[in-house]
């Protein structure tokens, strides 16, 4: 599968069950700080505490993953998965899918999605 390089990705974020989907229309060039304000606001308001993990350097791994296919998909997706990211439970899922789960500081549960959007 290779994604246009007009195509953007959808964030999927999910703590203790709340979720927000985050639509992010420009991957090579990801506004992080609006990103990270969105999960911050999300997990605050479930009394979540996310910053032991490093949320913000895993995004781009994860757009680079599914946006970034120069490789060939999914070989780039794959390529993270095997090196892993450190706090993270890494899996791709088929149809251009990347997940990643954690525990908060706090305990809850974290996972977020991302995905291409065609």
């Amino acid at each position: 599968m290779q994604i246009r390089r007009d195509a953007g990705v959808v964030l999927e974020v999910i703590i203790d069950g709340a979720s927000a989907s985050i639509q992010v229309d420009k991957p090579f060039q990801p506004e992080l700080e609006s990103i990270m304000r969105r999960i911050q606001e999300l997990a605050a308001s479930v009394g979540a505490d996310i910053a032991a993990l490093d949320v913000e350097k895993l995004i781009p791994e994860m757009i680079r993953g599914i946006a970034g296919c120069e490789s060939g998909c999914p070989a780039n997706a794959k390529g993270l998965i095997s090196r892993g990211f450190k706090g993270f439970e890494l899996r791709y899922v088929e149809g251009g899918i990347l997940t990643a789960r954690s525990k908060t500081g706090s305990g809850s549960a974290l996972q977020l999605k991302m995905f291409p959007d065609f």
